[in-house]
């Protein structure tokens, strides 16, 4: 009986008076008070120690113990209300180089929008996904440009220009002593007079003559060239093929996983909406508490320390409602990031928390269902087919080589001669043609045979890299299948007790609801402490909380199950729509024994 009063007397519930002891036990009642005031001694040097380690307060002590405190204003603005449904101006995303302004960070306006919405926008908008539609189209052209290996290429060419330049052309020798006639002689022929003159072919020694001459020209035909040998030819069409089909399946891939990027984002959000309510009511409720302590506590009903707990309560549900704030305003910038919107826009959940329903095929048909067509590991097994084919057009790189090819052309030249300048009895006169002019064509036509026979190991050793590329890909395939089986198992057995956990939460939340309402009105009859009070109080949050926990895990899991099941189409240019739950047809496609 002692010691329970010791403790009372503690925890300050009983005053001093009301433990009186006999005379006898007087000097052990003594000994106990010295041992409590040591005791009181050390705490109240502790306190004061611990009290020096925290800083200053920057305001003064709060007069009305009624009030709240004034929350930040950028997370006051960052938690408006919706204005409305997002409207389709708003849902552009901005052009990918281009930065915000400080106006549109500035003038945010939050946008209502469904999930199915969310969706839409994402495929529409998401950078990430508009650069693997450009990876589609840009292995769609390498396979185009690969075909057209058997196909001759053909190609004109044409050339064009003037030269010009000056030479000079002198004798060393008469041209007398040839025997070619009279006409090469210094006197060969006789003029009108009678006297002997030179012949007009006639040179002496130090003839020359200098002029200038310029050439237009013109040359142009056709090539054409086709590889009639060529063993890296299809092998390197299979790569390009097989690449395009791996570019492809990552396309459907990533449209699946940011669907489930998107749904839980937007469950999250839809979460932390909530509980900014669940934590607006618990600290309207505190204050009504807390007025009601005072009232008791005016009245002498309750003592002092209620009043400093329920302070104390809720000013620790003050800092979590502030912290459910940040987390909302996080979580609805963390979505509008998935959904690239443009600066000015913040999104808001409009669709309420409906639970989805429970997961409609078994475990074992799930595995099955995922594995079979799963884009994620088609994209590896085209990776490897895309390696094995290089590997291969790669080892054709030392086997010979048979070329067909064939030229045709024509040209024509026009040479001009002028500026003549004769010295020493002049030269050349039959060869100096002030304009001619010369045309032509050719044409050729042939094979090719080329053989590499020696190269170091060069071609080899990439065929060999390439082959084990091939093999390090076959052990991708075999972690991706037992990462694809671990996280649908994961996700089945979360979804199974999170179904579980929410019907034992809704319980609870009956239940606890029912005991805070009784503990109320017997606190407000002095038939209850305080102190059980604030425990039902939190039991009761606690409860919501979990429940709200629950259907939001039921929801994820769901969306977890639906992405390794969930049809994408392969073709990037193919509308997408959105789908949150498993439909019939996609039930029956799933079914064992399916092809």
């Amino acid at each position: 009986m002692s010691k329970r009063a010791l403790a009372l007397l503690w925890a300050g519930l009983l005053p001093v008076q009301v433990l009186p002891a006999p005379l006898s036990a007087q000097p052990l009642q003594s000994q106990t008070t010295q041992l409590l005031e040591r005791s009181w001694q050390k705490l109240d040097a502790q306190l004061r120690a611990l009290d020096q380690l925290l800083p200053t307060e920057p305001e003064p002590p709060v007069g009305n113990v009624l009030a709240t405190p004034q929350l930040p204003a950028n997370l006051i603005k960052a938690n408006q209300a919706a204005n409305g449904p997002i409207q389709p101006a708003n849902a552009v995303a901005a052009p990918p180089l281009d930065l915000p302004t400080a106006q549109q960070l500035q003038a945010e306006g939050i946008a209502s929008l469904s999930l199915e919405q969310a969706l839409a926008i994402a495929f529409a908008n998401s950078p990430s996904l508009q650069a693997q539609r450009e990876q589609v189209a840009a292995a769609l052209a390498s396979l185009q440009a690969a075909m057209g290996s058997y196909w001759p290429t053909i190609s004109a060419f044409a050339n064009g220009g003037y030269e010009g330049s000056r030479s000079s052309t002198t004798s060393n020798k008469p041209n007398n002593n040839l025997g070619f006639g009279p006409l090469f002689d210094s006197n060969g022929l006789l003029n009108s007079a009678g006297n002997p003159t030179a012949g007009p072919f006639y040179v002496p020694n130090g003839g020359s003559v200098a002029a200038t001459s310029g050439e237009w020209g013109i040359e142009g035909g056709l090539q054409l060239n086709y590889a009639l040998l060529n063993f890296a030819r299809t092998p390197t069409v299979r790569a390009a093929r097989a690449s395009l089909e791996q570019q492809r399946n990552t396309y459907a891939n990533q449209l699946r996983s940011l669907q489930l990027q998107v749904s839980e984002a937007y469950y999250q959000l839809q979460q932390n909406d909530q509980l900014v309510r669940v934590y607006d009511a618990n600290l309207r409720n505190d204050l009504l508490i807390l007025q009601d302590t005072l009232d008791l506590k005016q009245a002498g009903l309750v003592p002092r320390l209620n009043v400093l707990r329920r302070r104390a309560i809720l000013a620790s549900d003050e800092e979590t409602l502030i912290q459910s704030l940040a987390d909302r305003a996080v979580a609805r910038r963390q979505l509008a990031v998935l959904l690239n919107l443009p600066a000015s826009v913040i999104p808001s959940p409009s669709d309420p928390i409906v639970v989805q329903p429970r997961w409609p095929l078994d475990l074992e048909s799930s595995l099955l269902a995922a594995y079979r067509g799963n884009p994620e590991l088609e994209a590896i097994l085209a990776t490897r087919t895309a390696l094995s084919q290089q590997s291969q057009a790669t080892a054709a790189g030392l086997l010979p080589k048979l070329s067909l090819f064939a030229s045709a052309g024509g040209n024509s030249s026009q040479t001009s001669l002028g500026n003549f300048a004769l010295a020493g009895g002049g030269c050349c006169g039959s060869t100096a043609l002030p304009l001619s002019s010369t045309s032509g064509g050719d044409w050729s036509a042939g094979l090719t045979f080329t053989w590499l026979l020696f190269d170091a190991g060069n071609t080899a050793g990439q065929a060999r890299a390439l082959a084990k590329r091939e093999a390090a890909a076959a052990q991708q395939y075999a972690a991706t299948r037992n990462d694809i089986r671990l996280r649908i198992e994961q996700a089945f057995f979360n979804h199974e007790a999170s179904l579980a956990k929410l019907s034992s939460a809704r319980r609870g939340v009956a239940a606890a609801l029912e005991a805070f309402r009784d503990a109320r009105l017997r606190y407000l009859t002095g038939l209850d402490s305080e102190l059980n009070l604030s425990n039902t109080q939190e039991r009761l949050i606690n409860s919501l909380v979990q429940r709200l926990n629950a259907t939001v895990n039921v929801n994820i899991t769901y969306a977890k199950l639906l992405k390794e099941l969930l049809p994408m189409p392969r073709d990037s240019n193919a509308p997408i729509q959105p789908q949150l739950q498993l439909t019939q047809p996609q039930l029956s496609s799933s079914a064992p024994g399916q092809p």
